[in-house]
């Protein structure tokens, strides 16, 4: 049989749990924290949204260049009902 752990333990760890860091840092500190991260949070969403931008760019100069024939095979649209 398996041999039970003090109760006393667990109760500890339940409290040492509740304490979290923001507790025991600076308040200024985790101010500063919390703006650097919106800061960062900012620049990936603008980098996402450049990204976007080149890929929208890049595949309306590829549709540009593309010739009457290859713009007419990818149509979806039945031209023959057009007539």
């Amino acid at each position: 049989m398996k041999k039970r752990k003090p109760q006393q333990k667990q109760k500890s760890v339940k409290q040492e749990e509740s304490l979290t860091l923001s507790h025991m840092l600076n308040p200024d500190l985790v101010n500063q924290l919390k703006n650097k991260q919106k800061e960062l949070e900012q620049q990936q969403q603008k980098q996402k949204e450049l990204e976007e931008k080149q890929r929208a760019e890049a595949r309306r100069k590829a549709e540009k260049n593309k010739s009457f024939a290859e713009l007419l095979s990818e149509d979806t649209k039945d031209w023959r009902n057009f007539k």
